[in-house]
């Protein structure tokens, strides 16, 4: 059983986080990989591609209606591509360290931040359930 409607968006990003974590972390480990290219987990990007192609549309009925999150029908298949025009060292690799650092310290602080989300939510959900059975 969910907490609400969005725990399992949060669940899914926070897949998505950790997935993306062990791709920068690959990045990092091959940094002295004579013609390694720097990958990148493509998630948002994908999702962005179908608005712009109208492919997300949706459908309302009545004036009143209110669109929601569950009418995206986002890709939760997220794409590894090699990352495309970045500066190269004589031995053909790519990776730059000061980039994924920060890059890894970003989907750090987003993962906790999904992580704290999905904590608050559970506690919610299991303040309900508590005060229902006291009922």
């Amino acid at each position: 059983m969910e907490a609400s409607s969005i725990s399992s968006k949060l669940f899914e990003q926070l897949n998505f986080r950790g997935e993306r974590q062990k791709v920068i972390s690959s990045n990092i480990a091959n940094i002295n990989t004579p013609g390694y290219k720097t990958k990148e987990l493509v998630f948002e990007d994908e999702l962005n591609n179908s608005i712009n192609k109208n492919s997300l549309q949706m459908k309302i009925t009545n004036s009143k209606h209110m669109t929601n999150i569950d009418s995206f029908q986002s890709n939760s298949n997220p794409k590894l591509m090699e990352v495309q025009n970045l500066e190269e060292q004589n031995d053909g690799n790519n990776v730059n360290i000061d980039t994924q650092m920060g890059e890894m310290s970003k989907n750090k602080i987003l993962f906790d931040a999904i992580q704290s989300s999905i904590k608050r939510d559970s506690k919610l959900f299991r303040s309900v359930v508590e005060s229902s059975a006291k009922n």
